[in-house]
């Protein structure tokens, strides 16, 4: 059956949900529950530290970007086998865009609502004690299709700072079910884009134990786990004229393959068509900003992942039929990846005859050269006529509504696909012919982005799903 679930969110950025999620994940996988950590939102970062805490891969629910018939697959297929859900939510509870995309506006209470979940709303209460309460009471009552069912306080300076805050919150009608104080040496490490990658965290077994140990001390874990009510699968109710399926409705034991217990005419949906039925796909420390349920939906569909790491002067599989180079930092390993000269040379030839796409990082990779945050020039593939610098930095950040110029593994021209920008390097010159035309989240043009020369394309568009 598909589990229960409960949704970890916050005022603002900032307050304590990672922190929290991941000690709970780790607390309760250890304590032998089958925990399935959700993201809302696009992030590649805390689902790494999500996947590591409980031991299972965490998936991104995108209100947004993924139509409502991909958050019902991807809801059907993590929950399968396990016993409760635990998303985290993205920046502020109620963050989002103002105009709704392919199921809602992207904020994380929107998918709240559409899952059923109820909220475990955490505050940061450092500079404030009663009026906790008041921000706790506007939260609870600001949406009422979400229900906060509950609070925990962070940065808890003293037992009369707990005491009243605590008054506060109970007078505003919530359940307190964790106090966590001060400690600063629960902080995981950051850099530009968010927290350092967990495979690059040092000893992170070791800082996930000791949060499990510090949100078992300081919280309920039996009130939490209590918290969460039945997960509602989308589609059932929004595409198919139906009222939303109850987890003890949809039919799966755990175990059963994720196609038992469907009704007939309701596939799961696997989300993007694979661009290719053999995918090389460049994956390690720079290469590593690539969706779970892409790479899912794509083996689903029967293609086959092969990788290789360009850091490992690695370059792709001679039999694949596509190459795929996934963002993230490359910006740090521009001299490695300058003088991976097998890697370089095996991509060339590759291009010469299949397909080559790059996403963000993968795209730079792609270019003549590439600049870091030092000013460093480091030559690149040179498969694009592109240029780009980190050290003129500028954030680019937003969804994207993607229509396709010209074709490539994204899909034909003509289709249009969902994602987002997020990045601050910056584009010093681009010769290729445009590969997409964009809008951001309200419908307003962007233009031209990204490139195609010959099979050769990339952009700094990260795909989420088809529109």
């Amino acid at each position: 059956m598909i589990p229960p679930g409960l949704l970890i969110a916050a005022p603002r950025s900032g307050s304590g949900k990672t922190t929290l999620v991941l000690g709970l994940l780790r607390a309760l996988a250890r304590g032998g529950v089958a925990v399935q950590p959700m993201k809302c939102g696009p992030d590649y970062i805390d689902p790494g530290f999500h996947a590591a805490a409980a031991s299972r891969v965490s998936y991104n629910l995108d209100s947004w970007a993924m139509r409502p018939a991909l958050i019902d697959g991807l809801t059907r297929q993590a929950g399968n086998d396990a016993e409760l859900f635990i998303g985290e939510a993205l920046m502020g509870l109620f963050d989002g865009v103002i105009s709704d995309g392919a199921s809602g506006d992207g904020s994380s209470s929107g998918l709240a609502a559409l899952l059923g979940w109820p909220v475990l709303l955490v505050l940061d209460i450092s500079g404030q004690s009663q009026s906790a309460g008041a921000v706790a009471k506007g939260f609870a009552s600001f949406r009422p299709d979400v229900r906060v069912a509950g609070v925990v306080l962070n940065k808890v300076a003293s037992p009369r700072h707990e005491a009243l805050a605590r008054k506060g919150i109970e007078e505003a009608g919530l359940p307190v079910v964790g106090t966590l104080p001060r400690n600063a040496d629960l902080v995981l490490p950051e850099r530009h884009l968010g927290l350092v990658q967990a495979d690059e965290t040092v000893e992170l077994d070791r800082r996930l134990e000791a949060l499990a140990d510090f949100v078992e001390t300081h919280c309920d874990i039996g009130a939490i786990r209590a918290l969460a009510e039945p997960t509602r699968l989308p589609t059932a109710g929004r595409d198919m004229g139906r009222r939303p399926v109850e987890s003890t409705e949809a039919g799966l034991r755990p175990g059963e393959p994720i196609e038992a217990g469907l009704r007939p005419g309701e596939p799961v949906e696997a989300g993007l068509r694979p661009p290719g039925q053999r995918i090389a796909l460049a994956r390690d420390a720079a290469f590593s900003f690539i969706y779970p349920h892409l790479i899912a939906g794509w083996r689903r569909q029967g293609a086959e992942i092969i990788p290789f790491s360009p850091l490992a002067d690695e370059g792709p599989a001679e039999d694949a039929d596509v190459a795929w180079l996934p963002g993230g930092y490359p910006e740090l390993h521009g001299a490695r990846l300058a003088t991976a000269t097998r890697f370089q040379k095996a991509l060339r030839l590759f291009a010469q005859t299949r397909p080559v796409h790059g996403e963000c990082g993968g795209y730079m990779v792609l270019g003549r050269v590439l600049i870091d945050a030092e000013g460093t020039a480091h030559r690149m593939t040179g498969l694009l006529d592109l240029e780009t610098s980190f050290a003129k930095r500028r954030m680019n950040l937003g969804y994207r509504l993607a229509e396709l110029k010209q074709d490539c593994p994204l899909g034909a021209r003509g289709s249009r696909v969902r994602g987002h920008e997020f990045h601050y390097s910056t584009t010093l010159r681009s010769d290729d012919t445009p590969l997409f035309e964009v809008s951001d989240a309200n419908g307003t043009p962007l233009g031209a982005l990204g490139g195609r020369r010959g099979q050769v394309t990339g952009s700094f568009f990260h795909v989420i799903d088809k529109a």
